[in-house]
């Protein structure tokens, strides 16, 4: 059965129009959102489970059978969005999911409300055939664009059990990611003496310490990039400092007592994370010995990097299926940030690939956009690809 076009797209365009950004200031969550991706699943006659990973923010989960004995697939994709910053910087509505010249505009388009209805409309136009071997689960899940809350309270409440492999439906521009980038964050809090701006002697300046440690990550990134060097489809490793922020007051003519700093690392599959993080602490007690400032790192998150061998069953079906509905052969491509499919893949074992509608480079974009076709056609190719790899044998979990 055909994928319904009309209700994809509309149903696209009411996720869009739900400002779904965390945002506890003024209470915003991606409850709404939610609630839509529920009743949608039910309109379909499916029975959803709604689960809060933190309160008011659910997971909506639902396991399509098919009848005949086979794998699970399982498509992933998350109802939160990112902020649309200044709004007088749009020059659509953000939130008005408005179509123009065949694009649908407005934050989430493509990160990634475009792949959460595609994958739901896919999985119903499978169960429209008939019966079907295996079953297909769907995760539209909170908390992707920040501590990831939402896909690993899926992992630890025992979903992921018994499924053979993922999509990720984030957007990729049509690439079959088999890889992506693994995700280090650090905050480094320095702990100086306060002193007055004209008699800098007087105190020990947390801020040039902190100075001091981005540019020795500035070496070791460069070090990273020369050995190991670069990934064919990720590219290269980065370390870099997001944030510096230094004491209460703020007054230009105070030496502050207190600092910290942000730092966002970036890694590939060669970089070993506890090394790594090993390097920067005893980065941060060398430059304490020599300032008498006191450096402490905490480990915010840490996601690994992935790579899914191209031979992979997974692989073999989005692979093939892209090429019948596209009628090319789709690029290997590698995901440039890190998604849910970096937990799917730590914590379940799940081989995964990252496919699906919108840009590669539009997320978090002023005027975010997916092309209806392109919507469409994903649709189309989970459709395929979940045809393709229940009826072939599954990957299995990966360790």
């Amino acid at each position: 059965m055909p994928i319904d076009r009309p209700r994809l797209i509309a149903f696209t365009q009411e996720l869009v129009r739900v400002r779904s950004v965390h945002e506890p200031q003024t209470g915003s969550n991606e409850l709404p959102a939610a609630e839509l991706v529920a009743a949608e699943m039910r309109r379909l006659g499916w029975d959803p489970l709604v689960e809060e990973a933190a309160p008011g923010r659910p997971n909506v989960i639902v396991t399509v059978e098919g009848g005949l004995p086979g794998p699970t697939l399982l498509f992933e994709g998350h109802t939160d969005v990112v902020t649309e910053g200044d709004r007088s910087r749009w020059t659509r509505d953000p939130f008005g999911g408005e179509i123009v010249e065949g694009r649908l505009y407005g934050r989430g388009s493509a990160d990634m409300k475009g792949g959460v209805a595609a994958m739901i409309h896919a999985t119903a136009a499978v169960a429209a055939r008939g019966p079907f071997p295996g079953r297909i689960r769907l995760a539209a899940l909170a908390d992707e664009e920040g501590m990831m809350l939402g896909v690993k309270h899926f992992v630890a409440g025992g979903h992921a059990v018994g499924v053979d492999a993922a999509i990720v439906c984030e957007p990729e521009e049509q690439e079959v990611c088999i890889a992506q980038k693994g995700a280090l964050r650090f905050r480094v809090d320095a702990r100086g003496k306060m002193a007055h701006g004209a008699m800098p002697h007087e105190g020990r300046n947390p801020i040039s310490a902190l100075t001091i440690l981005a540019q020795r990550c500035r070496e070791m990134e460069q070090e990273l990039q020369q050995s190991p060097g670069p990934h064919p489809l990720l590219g290269l490793t980065y370390l870099t400092p997001t944030v510096l922020r230094g004491g209460t007051a703020e007054q230009i003519n105070v030496i502050p007592g207190e600092a910290w700093m942000a730092l966002d690392v970036r890694t590939i599959p060669a970089v070993d994370h506890a090394g790594l993080t090993v390097r920067l602490r005893g980065a941060c007690a060398e430059i304490s010995t020599a300032t008498g400032v006191a450096l402490e790192i905490t480990v915010i998150d840490d996601r690994p990097s992935t790579e899914t061998p191209s031979g992979s069953a997974i692989v073999r079906a989005v692979v093939e299926a892209h090429r019948r509905v596209a009628g090319a052969e789709p690029v290997l491509g590698g995901v440039p940030g890190s998604t849910d499919g970096t937990i799917l893949w730590r914590d379940a074992g799940l081989p995964i690939v990252t496919y699906g509608p919108g840009g590669k480079w539009i997320a978090h974009q002023v005027d975010e956009y997916v092309e209806i076709e392109d919507l469409v056609r994903c649709a189309e190719v989970y459709e395929l690809a979940a045809l393709l790899f229940l009826g072939s044998p599954g990957d299995g979990p990966r360790n």
